[in-house]
């Protein structure tokens, strides 16, 4: 944020947010003091290493999340419940990396090139990603909570037809709440008139400390209250049926799958809770160090790079799924092993018990393997005995 959120008479009366580092780099400031502002941000030095962050989040990301989108799409074992909620992330988190190119030129630039109509498509993008991903964690949560707590309900409730629907409602809550993004973000005249600033722009000052509040409450604060409850529910229920009979070895499989996802959100919040930080500070900051601002939103593009090499460490299906697109390692997949990960799946666990225990997943043409040839008929005996 520019200024701050009481501002005292002759202030301007718009008042923008920097709701990225478009606006961050190419932020309005008294032109008396732009030198002195110039030099709070990241020296040639620093430019650079922030450019080949970004260079390498955009390219891990965009890799990374197609690849999970790839294989969930294709490979029916992975159809289950969890996943798709998995891959409604990864389409969200791909999106949000189309973002860094522009963020990146405009970080080097100071300045934003790309006109009114970008600026705005860049800007909702980010904010439709930002809520759609603590969303999905937190109907994440509340699938672990169901599965653990509740699995008798899972097998009716858990199915991919309903984790889609959900899905939808996810997106359209995420539009929703990004509305006052697409309506407020333009772009302005900056530095005295020699740069262009991709801002959020509000007709009332008092509106851009509502919207950082708006944004935290709903993009952050209450969905991490939700998941840490689901989490202190679903550590309760193992506790308590630990020593049950036949529980021990369902505890163990969906033991490794709410590990995942609470990785999945403690990733989540480390990355995201800077970036809200730094908005909350710019509250009651008007000269926030721009290298600070850099940080925090490094780390928040960072967070959808992360995800898909959590499942790949954590999950034995994405990691064989990984292997069998990368050809890597093609012989392992052959053999079925470890715990079903979705055991209460009904629609995983229909399509395993029709094609048997091994691997049902398409081989790609790296791992077609040649027809056996045919034996030949064994040969007839001219002279024998026949015994009755």
């Amino acid at each position: 944020m520019n200024v701050p959120a009481t501002l005292s008479p002759g202030v301007v009366e718009g008042l923008e947010t920097t709701w990225s580092l478009a606006a961050v780099n190419a932020s309005s400031a008294p032109t008396e003091g732009e030198e002195a502002a110039s030099s709070d941000g990241p020296g040639t030095a620093g430019m650079v290493t922030i450019q080949c962050i970004y260079a390498l989040v955009c390219l891990l990301g965009l890799v990374g999340n197609a690849l999970v989108i790839f294989v969930i799409l294709r490979y029916a074992k992975m159809k289950t419940a969890t996943n798709i909620y998995l891959l409604n992330l990864a389409i969200a988190d791909e999106l949000f990396m189309l973002s860094v190119p522009f963020v990146a030129s405009s970080a080097a630039l100071r300045h934003w090139p790309f006109g009114s109509v970008l600026c705005r498509a860049v800007l909702s993008v980010d904010g439709l990603n930002m809520f759609t991903s603590v969303f999905c964690l937190t109907v994440l949560s509340v699938d672990r909570y169901v599965a653990v707590v509740h699995p008798l309900r899972a097998a009716t409730y858990r199915r991919p037809s309903v984790a889609k629907l959900i899905n939808l409602g996810v997106w359209l809550a995420s539009l929703l709440v990004t509305l006052p993004i697409a309506v407020f973000a333009d772009t302005k005249p900056a530095r005295g008139g020699r740069a262009v600033a991709c801002n959020l722009h509000w007709p009332h000052p008092a509106w851009s400390a509502v919207f950082v509040i708006y944004t935290f409450l709903l993009g952050f604060l209450l969905p991490v209250l939700a998941i840490g409850l689901c989490y202190l529910l679903i550590v309760g229920k193992m506790r308590a049926v630990a020593l049950r009979a036949g529980w021990q070895q369902r505890r163990r499989s969906e033991k490794k799958i709410t590990r995942l996802v609470l990785m999945v959100v403690a990733v989540f919040v480390l990355c995201w809770m800077p970036f809200y930080v730094v908005q909350l500070l710019n509250l009651f900051v008007t000269s926030l160090n721009a290298t600070i601002n850099h940080v925090s939103l490094i780390l928040s593009y960072a967070n959808s790079c992360a995800n898909p090499i959590l499942y790949g460490f954590l999950s034995d299906n994405f990691r064989r799924s990984f292997q069998r697109v990368l050809c890597l390692r093609c012989c392992l997949l052959d053999v079925a092993g470890g715990a079903e990960e979705e055991p209460l799946d009904y629609y995983a666990t229909a399509l395993k018990s029709r094609a048997g225990a091994g691997c049902i997943c398409p081989p790609l043409p790296c791992q077609q393997q040649p027809m056996p040839a045919e034996p030949s008929p064994k040969p007839i005996p001219l002279t024998g005995t026949t015994t009755f």
